[in-house]
């Protein structure tokens, strides 16, 4: 079995809208909340500031952890090129609030673009099953 440790964050605005990147790999698109895989030895936390600024061009603070997500993928149901096992994935979700930047995309990453989207809209955008659960940790479902 695989294992997948990935850190992601929670960001509203003033207007209660929530920030949402735009997964776009290996022939699979969906809306996913901002963040991704730890690097060898980082703290789910740095991982987190890391993978915003680079799907979004946002610079966050870490407010809060809101949950860790654990979930096995079996074999026949993974994505990428190449997996042949399951996949264990655990999500380590924080509440994150910007500090600065601008909303920009992610160029030769995992993710194409990043759009804010009232939480009454989320429900209408084909989107990966950690967003419902995220927004249901941070109570905004």
């Amino acid at each position: 079995m695989d294992l997948r440790v990935a850190a992601y964050a929670v960001i509203t605005d003033d207007a209660e809208r929530v920030l949402l990147a735009h997964w776009n790999d290996s022939n699979h698109a969906a809306w996913t909340l901002p963040g991704g895989g730890l690097d060898p030895g980082e703290d789910p936390a740095d991982a987190v500031l890391r993978e915003v600024l680079e799907e979004t061009g946002y610079s966050v603070r870490v407010d809060a952890l809101l949950g860790i997500h654990s979930r096995v993928i079996p074999a026949a149901r993974r994505v990428s090129e190449g997996a042949h096992r399951p996949l264990h994935a655990l999500r380590v979700v924080y509440r994150a609030t910007i500090v600065a930047g601008d909303l920009t995309f992610e160029v030769d990453g995992s993710t194409d673009r990043a759009e804010w989207f009232t939480v009454h809209g989320v429900r209408g955008l084909k989107r990966v099953e950690l967003v419902d659960i995220a927004l249901g940790m941070a109570g905004l479902s």
